[in-house]
């Protein structure tokens, strides 16, 4: 008999309870992210600010669209999170069947900031957004303190520069 395989580290994330979907709707910023990307890695000193708009689509799903630059021009990256059977938890459909990625909303104000955890295969990341580029330092204290909960730790944490974001106004993306 083989072994159960281990439990993946998004098994052991609680979700927000008692979150209404329709609190995180509107405007984010993402305010830092800790992964083991290494991409990520050697590229972070080209991080620029990125804002986030979510929208609630059949009061069950996500709708998350992502402006950020990219060689001086705005683009925007849309993704549709599907609900699964457990509140607070996502699936976001890639191609074919291993470009999956769970999602998990761990912690959120919704005044203020949101903590989300995404998993593909065994490699877990952690996003902190908020309403606004700057957030308290209680905000980021428990941002670190979940980043370790989850084996990831200061090395692999990048905090997002606040200034050169990208507005959007009725729809026309600026800079």
């Amino acid at each position: 008999r083989r072994p159960p395989p281990p439990q993946s580290p998004l098994e052991k994330v609680a979700a927000q309870e008692g979150l209404s979907l329709h609190q995180l709707s509107g405007k984010w910023f993402l305010v830092s992210m800790a992964s083991r990307c290494s991409y990520l890695a050697e590229h972070s000193h080209q991080l620029e600010a990125t804002t986030v708009r979510m929208t609630i689509l059949d009061g069950q799903s996500l709708a998350i669209s992502t402006f950020r630059k990219l060689d001086r021009m705005c683009w925007e990256i849309r993704q549709h999170y599907l609900p699964t059977q457990a509140p607070g938890r996502f699936l976001l459909k890639g191609e074919g069947d291993c470009n999956k990625v769970d999602v998990v909303v761990g912690e959120a104000d919704p005044s203020s900031f949101v903590i989300l955890y995404y998993q593909k295969g065994r490699s877990i990341s952690v996003k902190l957004y908020g309403r606004t580029s700057l957030v308290s330092d209680a905000v980021v204290d428990k941002f670190e303190q979940r980043v370790r909960a989850v084996g990831l730790s200061e090395d692999v944490t990048y905090y997002f520069p606040t200034y050169g974001e990208l507005h959007t106004v009725l729809g026309e993306t600026r800079v």
